[in-house]
Order: structure tokens, then C-alpha cells, then sequence
């Protein structure tokens, strides 16, 4: 058998493993359960990945998000890797389908989203799909004392009771140690369970926190200091379209981003993100999970994130690569008081919840005593209007609805258009002699979609538009005449977000809901927020050791060049010390380029935090730049 470093060099085009990787795939191989705490950009999916491999069959790949199934299929398939996927807005026959394939296809994953695992059909191919391996991904989702709590992870307990034997690797960015320890518990982890936790540590990672007279002013000022691509994350979209406005006022070349635009204009706008044909991306924060871009130089917060989990997440998006990054909060005092606020708005009353409860069950037109199971699109902004409720009492009131079980909401994914033929082989050759204008889409369904007679297949109509040489427009055009001809079923491609009912509507005088449950997430919560606010206010200790002890990374050291390392009263910077370095530095450059690394080992005779100092003053005041491989350099 081949060995990991082998598939990883194969596979991925790695020839070592990143720090901690190796030990976790081996104690995955040895089938021990796993709890992986690695920071963003850690490279977690190898943990899973590289293993899965190595063994004889599939394995079930647990995630929350469409998009992040999508993106992680996208990349196995680029590597020759066969991968599957069964997400919410499938119709039956397409999981059936896919279920099929997973066990009795040469497949090597199957990505799943929680709430499938406990329907009758999964639970009747699971025996024959027989998995070697169980991967959970942001497995903090299963602790209703995380960030992110979605019950329908809990359905995983149900899972390993099926299968006892088989090992589960459950992996997360970021987990207290409250959380992991829950964690394991809902997952049922064995007695002699492994937890592998990386250091909180990003040592190429500056971190830095200002409260300045104009947060444009510093915005631009701080992007144009910093080369390379950069992220902006706004609390809004209607902000982020104004910051975005801003930059490009200001010549830089920037894009707004949002889970309000069409997935076209997202795959765009992060398409050309991506490929560095835009400078800096402002977004809320839709954007970036599963997105691997590696010189990322430069996240800034326009606002200040609900908890220490989410800005780590977020700027641990910088620097990936290695190499010298920032990431910068800005922040005002208002912006401080409204987040307690926040938090009531998160967690609402029993009447607000019930009212809403009624509301949603009315907009949807649910009978009570039924719709266990329906599935429909939902317009939040609409519901939202009609109802004459707040947009945000609307989101979190659905995200509590989510949480107690009662419903899920989908995340706006693209879901493909699908065919299939209604009609026997003879029909169809009749139709074609007397429409024959139809007969080239026709024949390029058939030779593009096997079992496209018997159940509906995804269609791509841009590819099929290639493929005959036809605008897509027609390509649409012609695709729903065929669909009232009778010919074919045609669903068109949907980006709409969509309702799932897990449960029936309960009638009015019945209804039931946890409010304890929610009363003590509410406290964990305003204990998240504290301490988001601990970090800000903190003047005085490493912001890279706040971080890493909030993650119960006790080990971690200091950096030297976040914003408190070089304002430390440890070592006090003299002028003439200044004066020396700034010189010294000015001169150096005017002969090379120098990185972080360059810098403190020629400088060594003084002390760290006075060279960063130094290095943050002439990036203030321009005389220096710092490009794109986190080199720097004159202006």
C-alpha cells in the first residue's frame, strides 16, 4: 500500500506534510476517533482526504454549507479524485441516484449535509455504501455552546450507532475548550480518542486594532500601504457597496461582495478576485469560507466581528502562504455598545419567537398538522416586509426556529437545472422529423446526459451552448418550448434560498419550544461578546497570546510586531534608536528588497519591537511598501 506522503505527492503535489498533519492522518489509519483543531488555512481537508485514499471504501464527508461541498468536490475532481455530493434541494430521484453511485460506484467521497443522514433512503443504502471512514467538518457546529450551533448535527450520534466501527475525524478552525469537550461528547468519540491541537500561533500574521477620527480615511490609507490582495469585511451589504465605491474613488481597484447579489455575479466577482484582476474584495461575511487563495496580504474588519471565533476565521484568511500579512479592526465606540444590543435582537422572547413561528408557517401557507418534508423558496426580505418585522428580528427569529430543529434554511447555492425526457424514443423521433429546428439540442441532451430517459439529470446550458455553438439565451429558449411540448421536464436553474421543514406545523395552542436551551446560549453568547470586546480594548498584552488562550493554547508566545508588542513599554524605543533603524533600513532597501525573516536576523542588534516600530512608521508615512510576496521595499 502506498504510503500518505506518497499520496500526498501525488495527489496534492506536496512533498512534506504541514505540522501536525501526518500525525493525525496516522491516527486516523489506525482508526482511533479524531478531534483536529487547526487554524484557518491549516490545511484540515488533507487530514481526512489523504487517509480516505488509503482506504478500501468511501468516505462520508459531513459539511454545512452547499457551497463549501461544492468548491471541496470541484477541487477532488480537478485531481482525478471521484467525489459525490447530497445537499438540501435534491429531488429523489437525484439522491437516489447518488446514493447508488456511492455504493456501488468507484467513488471515494461522499459529501453529505447533516440533516440527510437520518431520511429513510440514506438509512437503507447506508449497509451497502459501508463507509471506512467518517469526517465531520466545522464540527464546533454540533455544541450548542459554539458560534454556530445547527441541531441537525446532532443526527450524527444517530449515525455512529449504525456503524460503531467505523472512525470519525471531526475537524474545526476554532473551538474553546468547553466546545471540544462537547464536541466529543455528542459525537460518542471512544474512551481512547485523539485531539490534536495546532498552535493559535500565525507568527507571519500582524494583528492590529485602531479607533480612528474616520475609518475611510484609515481604510484607504492602510490599503495603500500594503501591495497585494486584499479583503474588507463590512457588517452590511448595503456597506459593503459604499466602501467598495470609496476604494475605487480613491484608486483602488475593489468589488463588493454579498449573499444578496445572483451566484453569477459571486462567481465573478470571486473569480476575478481570485486571479488578482481586482485588488481588494468588500464583503460581508458570505464570502470566504472554502476559497484557497494563499496571498491574501491584507483583512481588514470595517467593523467589529460578534466573537473572537469569527475574526480569527476571518483574518486567518491573510498570510496563508507564509509570508508577511496584516490584519487590522477598526473600530468606533458605538459600535461596542451595539453589540450587547445585538445580542438581545440574536436571542428573542418566547412571543417574538412564536410570533414568527406563525408568521413563516402563514407566508409559507402551511396547514397545521402537516409540511414535514416540503420544500420551498424563500424570500427573507419579503417575509420580512409583509410581516413588518425588523430584517435582522427576522434572521435570527429563523435561526432560532433552525436551531430548535423545527426547520433549516439553505444557504442560496447555485442548484443546477435538470432534464429528463417524458416521452418513449419513438415519440421523440416523430417530434424531431416535424420540428427538425430542435433537433441539434435535442441530439446533443442525448449525447451529453446518459439516463436522461429515465431521471432528471444536471444540465449545464453555458456548456451545452458551447458544445453546438448556440447563445446560451437560446439555448434556454428552446429548452422551455420542449418543456411545453410535453417533450421534456425542464426545472430551471434555481439560486433562490429554500425552507426545509423537518417537522409539522404545530397547531397555535400547542406550540412547543426549548427556551432554556436558548436562555443558556444566550449567555454563552454575551460571554463570546465580552470577550471580543476584552480583545479590542487591550492595550497591553500580545494579541496573538489573547487569541491563543481564549483556544485554551496556553503555549503559544509572543509575536513581537502586533500593534501592543511595538507600543510594549517592555522596551522603551529611543529617538536616537529610531532615527538609527529608520536609516538603516531606508538604506538597505535602496539595494534589495528585504522580508520579515531579512529583517530581524540583519537587525538583530535591536530589539523586535522596535524595528516593527519602525518598519509601521515608514509604512504610515509611505517611504516603504510592502508587495505581494511580503517583501519590502521603497515607495
Amino acid at each position: 500500500m502506498k504510503k500518505s506522503i506518497d499520496i500526498l505527492h501525488e495527489y496534492w503535489g506536496h512533498k512534506t506534510f504541514r505540522p501536525m498533519q501526518e500525525s493525525i492522518i496516522n491516527a486516523v489509519l489506525e482508526k482511533n476517533d479524531v478531534l483536529a483543531l487547526l487554524p484557518t488555512g491549516g490545511g484540515k481537508s488533507i487530514c481526512f482526504q489523504v487517509p480516505a485514499m488509503m482506504m478500501d471504501s468511501i468516505c462520508i464527508v459531513i459539511s454545512p454549507l452547499i457551497a463549501l461541498m461544492k468548491d471541496q468536490i470541484e477541487n477532488l475532481s480537478k485531481k482525478g479524485i471521484p467525489a459525490l455530493a447530497i445537499y438540501s434541494g435534491m429531488s429523489f430521484l437525484e439522491i437516489k441516484r447518488t446514493l447508488q453511485n456511492a455504493a456501488y460506484g468507484n467513488y471515494k467521497f461522499l459529501y453529505i449535509s447533516p440533516e440527510r443522514l437520518e431520511t429513510k433512503l440514506f438509512q437503507e443504502f447506508l449497509p451497502a455504501i459501508n463507509p471506512s471512514l467518517i469526517a465531520i467538518d466545522e464540527a464546533h457546529c454540533i455544541s450548542q455552546w459554539g458560534y454556530d450551533f445547527r441541531p441537525s448535527y446532532l443526527k450524527i450520534a444517530a449515525l455512529r450507532e449504525e456503524i460503531p466501527e467505523v472512525p470519525v475525524i471531526a475537524l474545526t478552525a476554532s473551538a474553546t475548550l468547553t466546545v471540544q469537550n462537547d464536541i466529543c461528547e455528542k459525537l460518542l468519540f471512544k474512551k481512547q480518542h485523539k485531539k490534536f491541537q495546532q498552535s493559535f500561533s500565525r507568527p507571519n500574521l500582524s494583528y492590529s486594532v485602531f479607533e480612528p477620527e474616520s475609518k475611510q480615511n484609515k481604510l484607504t490609507e492602510i490599503i495603500k500601504q500594503v501591495a497585494g490582495s486584499s479583503i474588507v469585511y463590512c457588517k452590511s451589504r448595503k456597506l459593503t457597496q459604499q466602501i467598495s465605491d470609496l476604494l475605487i474613488q480613491h484608486n483602488i481597484h475593489a468589488d463588493f461582495y454579498h449573499a444578496g447579489l445572483s451566484n453569477i455575479d459571486r462567481a465573478k466577482k470571486q473569480d476575478d478576485w481570485i486571479n488578482n484582476k481586482i485588488q481588494t474584495i468588500v464583503c460581508t461575511n458570505a464570502f470566504g469560507m472554502g476559497i484557497d487563495k494563499p496571498d491574501v496580504r491584507l483583512v481588514v474588519h470595517y467593523n467589529i466581528p460578534e466573537t473572537l471565533e469569527n475574526y480569527y476565521q476571518e483574518a486567518g484568511r491573510a498570510g496563508r502562504d507564509g509570508k508577511k500579512s496584516y490584519a487590522v479592526l477598526l473600530y468606533d465606540k458605538n459600535e461596542i455598545n451595539e453589540l450587547d444590543e445585538l445580542n438581545e435582537l440574536r436571542y428573542p422572547g418566547a412571543e417574538k419567537i412564536k410570533t414568527i413561528y406563525l408568521s413563516l408557517m402563514n407566508h409559507l401557507k402551511i396547514p397545521a398538522g402537516i409540511g414535514e418534508g416540503q420544500m420551498l423558496n424563500f424570500d427573507l426580505a419579503a417575509f420580512a416586509h409583509y410581516f413588518k418585522l425588523n430584517t435582522l428580528e427576522a434572521t435570527y427569529g429563523i435561526q432560532a426556529l433552525c436551531q430548535e430543529g423545527l426547520v433549516y434554511l439553505t444557504d442560496n447555492a447555485l442548484r443546477n437545472a435538470t432534464v429528463t425526457f417524458s416521452v418513449n424514443k419513438q415519440v421523440l423521433s416523430d417530434f424531431e422529423k416535424t420540428h427538425p429546428e430542435f433537433e441539434t439540442l435535442i441530439n446533443a441532451l442525448l449525447r451529453s446526459y446518459e439516463g436522461i430517459f429515465d431521471y432528471p439529470v444536471n444540465i449545464h446550458e453555458s456548456l451545452l451552448a458551447k458544445n453546438i455553438s448556440t447563445p446560451i439565451e437560446k439555448i434556454k429558449e428552446q429548452l422551455s418550448l420542449l418543456h411545453n411540448h410535453q417533450i421534456i421536464d425542464y426545472i430551471k436553474q434555481s439560486e433562490k434560498p429554500q425552507i426545509l421543514l423537518l417537522k409539522n406545523r404545530m397547531y397555535t395552542d400547542d406550540f412547543r419550544f426549548d427556551y432554556r436551551s436558548l436562555e443558556l446560549r444566550k449567555k454563552q453568547h454575551l460571554e463570546r461578546i465580552k470577550a471580543m470586546i476584552g480583545y479590542i480594548k487591550n492595550s497591553n498584552n500580545c494579541r496573538s497570546v489573547i487569541i491563543g488562550n481564549y483556544f485554551n493554547d496556553n503555549e503559544i508566545e509572543v509575536c513581537k510586531f502586533c500593534d501592543n508588542c511595538i507600543n510594549s513599554n517592555q522596551h522603551e524605543t529611543t529617538e536616537k534608536e529610531f532615527s538609527s533603524i529608520a536609516q538603516k533600513i531606508l538604506n538597505d532597501l535602496k539595494v534589495q528588497a528585504l522580508n520579515s525573516k531579512k529583517v530581524e536576523t540583519i537587525y538583530k542588534d535591536y530589539h523586535p519591537a522596535s524595528i516593527w516600530k519602525v518598519i509601521h512608521f515608514l509604512q504610515a508615512e509611505e517611504k516603504i511598501l510592502c508587495d505581494n510576496d511580503g517583501f519590502f521595499y521603497l515607495n
